[in-house]
């Protein structure tokens, strides 16, 4: 198990601000299983109009986080250079609390099953302790040279 710093993340994953959701990986086991967090503050450019009043993490970001923290588990450092984990289908997802400015997303993501370049995983998310989502997200890994304009996926 390893622990990642926001440098060691740029090293696994693609994303860069304002769209990395991931501050930090706290335990790492390769195609097993990962946990990290994403520090929720006022500064994050979504709060400007969601809502301006009464800022609300958007449950779509919270699954961004998830997936781009599942990506961190099937790729090793470096490899995003090569290669890309897609976000291909979302099922079960539920959302029972807010998450707002000063939160911290508590995330832990599970491999359930992989074939190939395709794999399935379990992603749950809490703030304090308290359940806030929950989904089961397929991924699809497509080597960066192969990744045509027209694909169905979504890069997660």
């Amino acid at each position: 198990m390893a622990e990642y710093d926001i440098r060691a993340i740029f090293e696994v994953l693609p994303h860069r601000y304002p769209l990395l959701l991931v501050d930090r990986i706290l335990e790492f086991e390769p195609m097993v299983r990962v946990s990290g967090y994403k520090n929720i503050t006022y500064n994050e450019p979504i709060f400007t109009g969601h809502f301006p009043n009464n800022p609300v993490l958007p449950g779509v970001y919270m699954i961004e986080a998830l997936a781009q923290l599942g990506g961190a588990m099937i790729l090793e450092p470096g490899e995003f250079s090569r290669k890309t984990p897609y976000l291909a289908g979302i099922d079960k997802a539920k959302f029972r609390r807010p998450v707002i400015p000063g939160d911290r997303l508590d995330m832990e993501v599970r491999m359930l099953r992989h074939k190939r370049n395709i794999g399935w995983v379990s992603a749950q998310a809490e703030v304090d302790g308290q359940f806030a989502c929950s989904a089961e997200l397929m991924f699809s890994i497509a080597s960066n040279t192969r990744m045509s304009g027209d694909s169905a996926v979504l890069h997660v």
